[in-house]
């Protein structure tokens, strides 16, 4: 089988964010080349940022880095979370609250003109700011992110949504270096079912579960019953690159500098990603729904269960 490429899209901004929408069909192919694994990238980024809003992103520092990897904004409770509750004032919270939204709100504008045939096909999920510097950070291995992995969420299922995710490099000199492989296409069926168990349907009593979990909360407290099928396999296919020492020594690599002040999206969910190295990033993750893609065939959905014929979500 040919290796597929990842392709590095450049494209000038040119004052994309108050331009209007892109005809059409140009929005049509950028979205088809982000669904096939490609990544969108931006040397200078269409998101503004006031000159004293970077200076204070770029003033903190967590000092628990084992405790959290990011600091989370979550835009439906207008909240954050992950910061060290020791060294943050009440100030502070509020200023970097007023930031967080305004970047989430910025992001969220400009894709929903640059992508629009995914306009109101998205849930927004949160947006991080990742101060730490990604080189040599002691983290058990599954939080790793210096480790090739794709992407799944162990609390919040997306039930076949694709996780879109859309990062700006804030730091003022330094590259944010990247490793990338084969997309989720070329990958699944080269490890599953042989390393990996494929995904299963269920009966119906496993479904009544699901559904009895989502009802009451009682997903809260075990958040694998929220699983489908299809989330089950995401998580352990997450876990099972990250855990094995074969692939990440020997698979494809695609070595990635960004540079300050860029931009780039990205399935994160088809294209097995790693940060090796730099420090203040801030990203935005919306997740698409199945039903939006322009091309669905080559989605981890469509790809999981074409392998098994069965439904999955």
């Amino acid at each position: 089988m040919a290796l597929i490429t990842i392709a590095l899209e450049s494209m000038q901004p040119d004052g994309l964010e108050n331009a209007p929408a892109p005809p059409t069909e140009q929005a049509r192919t950028w979205c088809r080349r982000l669904e096939a694994g490609d990544i969108l990238y931006f040397p200078q980024t269409p998101i503004s940022f006031r000159p004293h809003d970077l200076s204070f992103l770029l003033g903190r520092q967590q000092t628990g880095s084992t405790l959290h990897k990011n600091i989370a904004y979550k835009p439906n409770l207008d909240s954050v979370s992950g910061l060290d509750a020791g060294t943050t004032g009440a100030a502070e919270l509020k200023q970097l609250q007023a930031i967080m939204r305004q970047y989430s709100q910025d992001v969220t504008r400009f894709l929903t003109r640059f992508l629009s045939p995914y306009q109101g096909r998205w849930r927004l999920d949160y947006a991080s700011f990742r101060p730490q510097e990604e080189e040599g950070r002691n983290l058990p291995l599954r939080r790793r992110n210096d480790l090739l992995h794709t992407d799944a969420f162990p609390t919040r299922p997306t039930r076949g949504a694709r996780i879109l995710r859309f990062f700006n490099n804030i730091h003022p000199s330094r590259t944010r270096d990247w490793v990338v492989s084969d997309p989720f296409p070329a990958l699944a069926p080269r490890y599953a079912p042989r390393q990996i168990a494929l995904p299963s349907a269920g009966n119906s009593a496993s479904r009544a579960l699901r559904s009895l979990a989502n009802a009451t909360g009682l997903g809260y407290a075990v958040p694998s019953l929220k699983r489908s099928p299809y989330d089950d396999f995401m998580m352990r296919f997450h876990n099972f690159l990250k855990e094995n020492a074969s692939f990440q020594a020997e698979c494809r690599k695609e070595y990635l500098q960004f540079p300050a002040g860029s931009s780039w999206m990205v399935y994160t969910d088809m294209v097995p990603h790693a940060v090796l190295s730099g420090q203040y990033a801030l990203e935005q993750t919306f997740l698409v729904d199945h039903e939006a893609m322009v091309s669905p065939e080559s989605s981890p959905l469509s790809v999981l269960q074409g392998m098994t014929h069965s439904a999955l979500v």
